[in-house]
């Protein structure tokens, strides 16, 4: 099997390096590791530093589900991972994940940053304290950093808006939701792969 990272960046050009390091890092690496830098042009000096990886500097910022769709459009291998360029990967994230062949992985999240508090406030059944940061369950649920079948999502249309009322665009639940509906095959693994870094800043999305 072949595995892709995306990682999309919306001026978080200040952050991005840590995600791209933690990419070039793993024990097992991707085949492929792309970074959208969606229109913000805060990221064009990371192309020098990091040939390993494919670079793709949109002029106008396309939002959420139109990045995403188009590069679910581009990727070439069995597996996709989309990551926000303000958020990381464990060193062992893809060789541990990669173990599995169901349609779609998921995994807990560990929340870090600034406003991580906030995470343990809006889902309070879900979270718990771990060394100062917040362990997120993700059991049977989705999130923007699922490991997924490309085929699959591609059959089902990919992402699209999921709510109406504009204020959320909820573009990984839509696919969730699709993928599901058509059949797919589900693997949860038990363990903290993704560290989220909930900041003031993440209101950008990406």
């Amino acid at each position: 099997m072949t595995y892709s990272l995306v990682i999309c960046s919306y001026n978080y050009g200040h952050l991005a390096a840590h995600a791209i390091e933690s990419a070039l890092s793993q024990s097992l690496l991707f085949d492929r590791i792309y970074f959208v830098d969606d229109g913000a042009g805060d990221c064009t000096h990371l192309s020098a530093i990091y040939p390993e990886v494919e670079f793709i500097l949109r002029e106008k910022n396309l939002g959420i589900v139109a990045n995403f769709q188009d590069m679910l459009n581009q990727v070439q291998t069995d597996y996709v991972m989309f990551l926000g360029a303000d958020n990381w990967l464990r060193s062992d994230a893809l060789y541990m994940l990669s173990q599995y062949k169901q349609d779609i992985i998921t995994y807990d999240i560990m929340v870090t940053g600034e406003l991580k508090n906030e995470m343990a406030r809006l889902y309070p059944h879900s979270t718990n304290q771990y060394n100062g940061d917040i362990q997120w369950s993700r059991k049977d649920q989705h999130h923007g950093s699922i490991l997924y079948r490309v085929s699959k999502a591609r059959e089902v249309g990919g992402y699209e808006k999921h709510r109406p009322d504009g204020v959320r665009t909820d573009e990984d639940n839509a696919l969730w939701d699709k993928m599901l509906k058509s059949g797919a095959t589900v693997k949860y693994v038990n363990s903290e792969f993704l560290y989220y870094r909930r900041h003031r800043e993440n209101f950008n999305k990406y």
